[in-house]
Parts: C-alpha cells; structure tokens; sequence
C-alpha cells in the first residue's frame, strides 16, 4: 500500500508541472506548495549554471579518453523516446566498422544496501569496483534487475554491442576501451554528464511536449534552463507526425544557430509475446478488444498507437515511470482482463523487461517493438555517421 501511495503521489506532481497550465484551479493549500516548488526551482537553476561555468572555466574537469564519445540526451525528464535513438546510433556505427560501447547509469537498477555503498564510498572501494556489464559485444551476461530497463533493452537488441553501466562513466569508458577494445563510446542520458566530454552532443526534444511549462526541477521537467540547448550538434525532434513542427524548429533555431535539427518519429513494428518469439503484426490488433498496460513516463502516446491499428481498449492500466511488478500485480492485472474478456493485454519493450515470470498466461501479453523512422533531415543523419566514423581519433591518452 505504501508503494502504491507513493505512486499516486508522484504521477498527482508530474501532472502539476508537466504542461503549461496544468496547475490551475487548485486548491491554496496546492498553489502555496507550487510557490515553495517554484522557489527551490530558483536555487537548483541557479546550481545548475554555477556547476556549467565551473566546467567552462576549467575549475571542474572534463575526461577525454582518446576515442569517439557521442552523448545522446535531453533537456527534460520524461520520456522523450531517447532508447531507439540510441539504438538506431549504436547500429548504424557497429555496422559501419566501430567496436561500440553504450555507457549507462542503469536507472533504478538494484543497489547494495546503504551501509555497504556508504562504506564503500568512504574507502573508495567504488572508484576501484569494475563497471557492470550487461553485455560484452558477444554475451548478454545481466538481467534488467541487475543493469536497468534501458540497458537491458539496449543489450538485448544489440547482439554486437557492448552495453555496461555505472553511474562513472569516465570509469566505464576507460574499461570498454581497455578491457572491450572499443574504438566509440555513446553516452545515454549525457547531456547532463559533464566529466565526460563528448566530440558529438546530440539533444533529444519531444515534439509532443518540447519543455512542459519551461521550469526546471522540481516545479517543471526541464532539468536545465532551454537556453542551454545551445550546446548540441544534433537536435532530433522526437514523437513527430510531419507536421505542426515549424514553429518549434524556429524556436529551437534561435536557442541554436549551429545545431542540424532531425526530425523523427516512433514507429511500431510489430507484437511480440514476452515470454517467447513469437510474433504478430500490427494487424492483428484490429477490432481486438485489450488492456493496455504501462509503467511509462508518457503512457498516452503508447495508447494512441494501439487505437490508431484498431484496437479498443477496455482498461487502462499504468503505473509510474520505472515501476517493477511483483508476480501478485500480474497476476490480477491478467485476471482482471480475463473477466474484462479481453483478447489480449498489450505492454511496451520497456515494460515487458520487468515482468516477473509466471507459469501460465490466461490472456497472452505482448509487448509493442517501436524503432525510429528519420522524417526529415535522413541526409544529415547518414552525412554524421560517416563523420564520426571517419574522423581522425586525437592521439590523446585516456585521462
């Protein structure tokens, strides 16, 4: 019950600082705890520039390690569909010839106890523990317990790829290099990451929902100013149909005069069951009556894709960004849908990696394959494949 509550607690605070507007007509009990979140907004923006000019200056040091480094983030939390940008990257440069690592922080992976991280902190036994690998280029070798949803996705859909994680990435790339032989590193989730300096910064923006109601933390999602979007080579605009998207590319223009903007949607592929290979295509989903279920940042999409093929949704089930379900909550989310008399319960690739195992289905799961289609600026994005695949490596040692 306890986890629960904080559930419902922390989707009530997404809804008030997600979008412009979403925090009227509440209560003055509501409103005074928005003003003390806009205040602590002011401090950590304020910390969030100090922390940039330091790296600027040179008084807090950025790494090189002597190799491609691509960061791939964004500005806001949330779900800005940063995962198949990743991949698609990853791909595409291990197909071109790159041995490619993906360096992660592994969000929400398990932890040791906080005595033994606190002591291991103190005796510097952390800066000395290798990385976790979830992948190795030749192996999956963790569970999405163990690295964290998005890592293990990553791992899972790129056979080739080396996938390892740690919330030091300069001390995971130094180990992909050394120890993987790897030639190019991609930072997931960097943008924030200054220690690591990257060649190619590449910034992901919702088109959806480009910077919510253009706070920062904790009273919006942006978690730096939109001003700093000046710092990136790359700026894909994410969740896009083709259209409506002039007015946020003007806007994104004069926050960045130098930055080639790619437009991109996310297109599901195909249905997959989550315990075997088997595969259905997006047909099958007309005129099925199913629950669509969800432990995302922004459900809505997923849901939308799942009518826009024909299916009804009798139930809509979702939980919070990340959550992890016991072998209880899927047993009466199936039982539930059973009753509901649905067809199916359909769940997204990020959902489907928390699922505990269970020894029969009575309705069967499948989870949405989503990959990224290039709308606009398919020419940008091959010409910079090619440029950091064929760009001259500074002969700088790992430092």
């Amino acid at each position: 019950m306890k986890h629960n509550n904080l559930e419902s607690s922390e989707k009530f605070l997404i809804r008030l600082i997600e979008r412009k507007g979403a925090d009227q007509g509440h209560s003055k009990r509501i409103r005074l705890f928005l003003w003390f979140l806009k205040q602590l907004s002011r401090i950590y923006r304020s910390i969030i520039q100090l922390r940039l000019w330091c790296y600027n200056k040179g008084i807090l040091r950025h790494h090189t390690l002597g190799c491609q480094v691509i960061s791939v983030g964004n500005l806001t939390v949330g779900g800005t569909g940063k995962t198949p940008v990743v991949e698609i990257f990853a791909r595409e440069l291990q197909a071109a010839g790159r041995r490619v690592a993906i360096l992660s922080r592994g969000y929400k992976k398990a932890q040791p106890p906080f005595l033994q991280r606190l002591s291991q902190k103190l005796t510097l036994h952390e800066q000395r523990t290798p990385p976790r690998i979830v992948s190795d280029g030749n192996a999956l070798l963790l569970d999405s317990a163990m690295s964290g949803d998005e890592p293990y996705m990553l791992a899972s859909n790129l056979p080739n790829v080396a996938v390892l994680v740690d919330k030091d990435r300069v001390k995971s790339g130094r180990y992909a290099i050394n120890k993987l032989g790897c030639d190019t590193l991609i930072l997931d989730d960097g943008f924030q990451y200054l220690s690591l300096k990257p060649r190619v910064q590449i910034v992901l923006v919702d088109k959806t929902n480009p910077f919510g109601n253009e706070n920062v933390l904790p009273r919006g999602i942006l978690r730096e100013p939109i001003k700093n979007i000046k710092r990136a080579d790359f700026i894909f605009i994410t969740k896009s149909d083709g259209n409506g998207t002039e007015e946020l590319k003007a806007q994104l223009r004069r926050l960045n005069t130098k930055a080639e903007i790619i437009e991109c949607r996310h297109c599901p592929r195909y249905l997959q069951h989550v315990t075997s290979r088997d595969r259905k295509e997006l047909g099958y989903l007309a005129g099925k009556r199913v629950t669509a279920l969800s432990g995302i940042a922004a459900p809505a999409g997923f849901e939308s894709s799942l009518e826009s093929f024909g299916a009804s949704i009798i139930q809509h089930c979702r939980f919070a960004d990340h959550h992890r379900y016991s072998q209880q909550e899927l047993i009466d989310i199936i039982n539930n849908a059973r009753r509901e008399k649905a067809d199916a319960i359909i769940t997204t690739e990020k959902d489907a990696v928390r699922f505990p195992s269970l020894g029969r289905y009575d309705v069967p799961i499948y989870f949405l394959r989503v990959d990224i289609d290039i709308l606009q600026g398919e020419a940008d994005f091959r010409a910079s494949i090619a440029r950091i695949c064929f760009r001259d490596i500074e002969k700088s040692p790992a430092s």
